[in-house]
């Protein structure tokens, strides 16, 4: 496992909509091992191995891959950017953060009064400033139109800990890589989708799993590590291991599924913890929710600081989210 491929998936350009960067990326690093891909109209990529079992189920994973980002809606006769959020974006995170745009251009984000004054999600009070003097300057650099995404930068901290931009969702796209390679001739029928638009409505899921036509749905995903001072009300935390997911706001899951992957865990020694989350929502929701209906499930990367430049996970448990994947892909499932 390679920390210097995670420090470049996590700089990828991507945000949603705009993700073909990322899964060439994947595509690259998976070549050598999956028996085919697949790819969509709307960006989806999916990576496929074929299992030898002779009850094997079809196994969706899905991972997204894109990040939240801005987008530019006006230019001012000043040369500031008038913007949107593509995705969730939190004004009192963004304040005073440095963007990049996909052509290399940089900006930062400021506001037209105190920020303390302004509304979390009252975006039409902020700009972005990329130094131009007037609007027919900047339509040099940057159009309406054109996409930006956070600078933050893939630093490593104190007890195997990481901080970035875009952990959500790349941290679940590296767990994918790197399980996929360990498959080397899997019980199960295996389709790894690294999914688009997840952060604008799950789009990108919902496509593949028409497609796909799964027996079993297991989203990777980030969740909220509760374990700072400013969130203390929950059960997971960084260090705690991979995190199974029992319920969001878009998916209560399959008991079955949960209650075999914990039983995987502890068989296997893989350090773990229950994930019951209050709110938000994965890949998850879409794929319960497709075809005739499809039982799911989730392995979670405990987070701080989500959908902000600096997301801060824990290494370990991103190596129990590996070991869990791979080994839950080995199981014969019994419905």
């Amino acid at each position: 496992m390679s920390l210097k491929m995670f420090n470049e998936l996590t700089q990828v350009f991507g945000i949603p909509g705009r993700e073909s960067q990322v899964a060439e990326f994947v595509k690259n690093e998976l070549k050598d091992y999956a028996d085919e891909f697949i790819s969509d109209a709307v960006g989806n990529l999916v990576a496929v191995k074929k299992g030898h079992g002779e009850n094997k189920k079809k196994i969706m994973a899905a991972a997204h891959i894109d990040e939240i980002g801005f987008m530019v809606v006006s230019i001012t006769d000043s040369g500031y950017l008038k913007f949107r959020a593509v995705g969730g974006i939190s004004l009192h995170t963004s304040y005073a953060n440095r963007v990049r745009f996909r052509n290399g251009v940089y900006g930062c984000i400021m506001t037209n009064s105190n920020i303390a004054e302004i509304s979390n999600n009252d975006l039409n009070k902020a700009y972005i400033d990329i130094g131009a003097k007037s609007k027919e300057e900047a339509e040099k650099l940057v159009k309406v139109g054109d996409v930006a995404h956070y600078v933050g930068e893939f630093v490593e901290l104190a007890n195997n800990r990481l901080m970035s931009k875009a952990f959500d969702n790349r941290s679940g796209a590296y767990i994918l890589i790197e399980s996929f390679k360990k498959l080397s001739n899997p019980y199960n029928d295996i389709y790894f989708a690294f999914t688009v638009q997840e952060e604008v409505g799950l789009r990108g899921a919902k496509v593949a799993s028409n497609y796909i036509k799964p027996d079993i749905g297991i989203a990777v995903d980030v969740t909220i590590a509760y374990d700072t001072p400013a969130d203390s009300d929950g059960n997971v935390k960084l260090g705690g291991g991979a995190a199974v997911k029992v319920i969001d706001s878009t998916v209560i899951c399959d008991e079955y599924l949960v209650d075999t992957m914990v039983k995987v865990a502890e068989d296997k020694k893989i350090n773990y913890q229950l994930d019951v989350l209050a709110g938000g929502g994965t890949d998850a929701g879409a794929i319960n929710q497709s075809n005739d209906g499809v039982r799911c499930c989730g392995i979670s990367i405990p987070s701080r600081y989500c959908h902000s430049p600096v997301c801060v996970i824990d290494m370990d448990d991103v190596n129990a989210c590996i070991d869990l994947m791979a080994e839950y892909c080995e199981c014969e499932f019994k419905f």
